[in-house]
């Protein structure tokens, strides 16, 4: 796999000072992977990229940074536009505060900090620069994936000393400076959030409760959980009528139920095929909720119809086709040094 080389243009860089843990390049991933058995990957929450990234300027598929609960310190080497969303980690530039889903004008040598502290509800915030973090692609994606070591920078999470390179800003997009993605048309990010899924397909496997055994039970994310998949504590589903079943392809969002009974929600690094009975898929407008969770945290599994998976999507997608709200521009242009 390329690796980076290193950058000698600053003037073109972010410059990593401090990183919290798995602080990762992201994009959206590279689901047509698949075939040769590669996960899909790229940014837990996809909604919150996408929006940073149509706040900046750039294209949905431009790569951002991922920080998960944790510290971190970046210097900005050139005069750009940024945006930050997804969980509110504290963030501040130049020792100002910067408010989510917003596009912000920063001078060149800017410093823009996240305490790690969260601020609300949430685990993972997404910072878009104009332009896009510039990494080599691999199989059509910039996309870090840790467990193959490929993508992003070398393959692994960012630490202190790290340089990334910026793009050019996608032709015919422009930043959309100070302006702010209304709070309307965000993921409803809740403290123990109800999580949606379809039922199926080996519910032959389960006792004829299953279903309700699993929508009653207070769920919490086990501390054994990574971007791969979460492991869920407070239900144990034993098996009722196991068959041998063959290997077939999951996806993230799948609930799988191993010998020990304790739902496993695959996520965006998931395997691409799996043996263990899936009780349910949850549906993709929820995927957002279930990216903000850290171990620890409370949420509840509820089945739900085909018909109310297809109007949520459609609900999520026509959020992202919103227009952003007149911004602070005061505020705005006082944090660009202005």
């Amino acid at each position: 796999m390329p690796k980076q080389s290193a950058i000698t243009n600053l003037q073109s860089a972010i410059e990593i000072i401090s990183a919290g843990p798995l602080m990762t390049v992201q994009d959206i991933g590279r689901p047509g992977a698949r075939r040769y058995g590669v996960s899909p990957g790229g940014a837990l929450d996809t909604f919150a990229l996408t929006v940073a990234n149509q706040l900046v300027g750039n294209s949905p598929g431009a790569a951002g940074v991922e920080i998960t609960a944790g510290g971190a310190t970046l210097i900005l080497h050139r005069a750009t536009t940024i945006a930050l969303a997804g969980a509110d980690l504290g963030a501040s530039l130049d020792n100002r505060p910067v408010p989510l889903w917003t596009a912000i004008r920063a001078g060149a040598g800017a410093t823009l900090r996240l305490t790690g502290r969260r601020q609300a509800w949430g685990a993972r915030a997404y910072l878009a620069i104009s332009g896009g973090v510039d990494v080599p692609p691999v199989l059509g994606s910039r996309s870090t994936d840790l467990a193959g070591g490929f993508g992003g920078l070398d393959g692994r999470t960012l630490r202190a000393s790290d340089q990334l390179p910026l793009g050019r800003t996608a032709p015919g997009l422009l930043p959309l400076v100070g302006q702010r993605w209304p709070e309307s048309a965000r993921p409803p990010y809740t403290a123990a959030p109800r999580l949606r899924f379809i039922p199926g397909p080996h519910l032959e496997c389960f006792a004829p409760d299953a279903l309700e055994s699993l929508a009653a039970a207070p769920l919490r994310v086990s501390a054994t959980s990574n971007r791969m998949g979460f492991r869920l504590e407070g239900l144990h589903l034993p098996y009722a009528h196991l068959r041998s079943l063959a290997s077939l392809g999951v996806v993230p969002g799948v609930i799988q139920i191993p010998p020990d009974g304790a739902p496993i929600l695959l996520m965006a690094d998931a395997q691409t095929t799996g043996g263990y009975p899936v009780i349910g898929v949850l549906i993709a407008a929820d995927m957002p909720l279930a990216a903000q969770l850290l171990p620890g945290d409370s949420l509840s599994l509820v089945p739900t119809s085909l018909e109310e998976a297809y109007d949520a999507l459609r609900e999520q997608t026509a959020a992202l086709a919103h227009s952003p709200d007149p911004g602070e521009g005061d505020l705005l242009a006082d944090l660009a040094g202005a």
